[in-house]
């Protein structure tokens, strides 16, 4: 009867291990439109959203269910680099460990190409790992539309019936003698993202006015997608 009941409760101790409410892939745009300082700005900017007292509250509003979390740079097609694997967050201390990597982390060689939909089914196999996560969200950040490999409108038919969320941010131009050229191109690459990137019923694009906004638009994104993690996400 004991033995049973071990039995029972280690099934149930694992079970609750298992559990994730949020699966968040994130992917950073590398391509060649994007400088070093402009790389730095998206990993530091990524690193200090992370640490942001509101984002770290909603991140560890449950630790028994947490959020996992990978980060994975992309340019052309075949051209993705893993930054960091699937991690559950479970207190700061893991919040800050992933900062680290992120602000210690150099920039390696990469195409200059920009494939989109290349990218949403890279973050899309990515979160196919984690089919147990109540909610399961591609965040693809970017500067420019697609040039190379898979339209994102194929890629986006292709996931239709994935069950994933795809969320977009944009990031306009950095030069401010562009005047309201910088609001069209902004709103454009916008359009473009909402027309064929973004997926789901509650998908949505955050925008970033040039590089240097990147940290308070990460910072937006990671708390709307947090604060609408709902029971009603959860599976039964």
């Amino acid at each position: 009867m004991m033995r049973l009941l071990a039995t029972v409760l280690s099934m149930v101790a694992g079970s609750v291990a298992a559990e994730c409410r949020q699966a968040l892939a994130l992917g950073i745009d590398v391509s060649g439109s994007v400088d070093g300082s402009e790389y730095r700005l998206q990993l530091d900017g990524l690193a200090a959203a992370l640490q942001q007292p509101e984002v770290t509250q909603l991140v560890l509003s449950d630790i028994t269910a947490p959020v996992r979390l990978a980060i994975f740079e992309w340019s052309e097609p075949g051209h993705q680099r893993l930054l960091l694997d699937w991690t559950p967050i479970r207190s700061a201390n893991d919040l800050e460990g992933i900062a680290a990597l992120l602000n210690s982390t150099t920039r390696s060689t990469a195409p200059q190409g920009t494939a989109v939909g290349s990218a949403m089914l890279f973050g899309a196999d990515l979160l196919s790992q984690q089919s147990e996560c109540w909610k399961r969200t591609l965040d693809l950040s970017g500067d420019g539309k697609h040039n190379l490999g898979t339209h994102p409108r194929e890629a986006k038919d292709a996931l239709q019936a994935s069950g994933i969320t795809i969320n977009g941010l944009v990031i306009g131009a950095d030069d401010p003698t562009h005047g309201d050229k910088r609001y069209v191109q902004v709103g454009e690459l916008s359009a473009y993202y909402n027309a064929w990137v973004i997926l789901g019923v509650d998908a949505f694009v955050e925008v970033a006015l040039g590089f240097e906004a990147y940290e308070d638009a990460m910072t937006r994104k990671l708390i709307r997608e947090l604060q609408g993690l709902v029971l009603s996400d959860a599976r039964p």
